[in-house]
């Protein structure tokens, strides 16, 4: 059963513009926080931002200020606007949803963004 919809990876050049769309189930509920992680090659994989359902986000440092994440709780969806993108962002990333419900934690199959120089 697929819980997680990820679209919007692809390739850009360097200094463009992507943003990343994660549509999760109706049959989720209680959803609490959702957010982006990557995992680059050779790297592990890290956050990249999180929001919760009251709306506080986090960042790590290395996106501050060019990715913005949001979200749209009566479409269970959450984005990932990414701006001046540069080779270090080149990685699969993966949508996240965590709800209280069970203590369930969702995961999507990932996709890829790929920066040009």
């Amino acid at each position: 059963q697929v819980h997680l919809v990820e679209s919007g990876g692809g390739l850009v050049q360097a200094g463009g513009s992507l943003r990343l769309s994660c549509a999760a189930s109706q049959s989720i509920f209680s959803i609490n926080v959702m957010g982006w992680y990557r995992q680059a090659p050779g790297k592990q994989r890290e956050l990249v931002a999180v929001i919760t359902s009251g709306g506080s986000t986090n960042y790590a440092d290395s996106v501050k200020g060019r990715f913005t994440i949001s979200r749209d709780n009566a479409k269970n969806t959450v984005y990932l606007q990414m701006n001046s993108l540069n080779s270090e962002d080149t990685a699969v990333y993966y949508c996240n949803v965590r709800s209280s419900r069970f203590s369930m934690d969702y995961w999507g199959k990932g996709t890829l963004v790929t920066v040009s120089s």
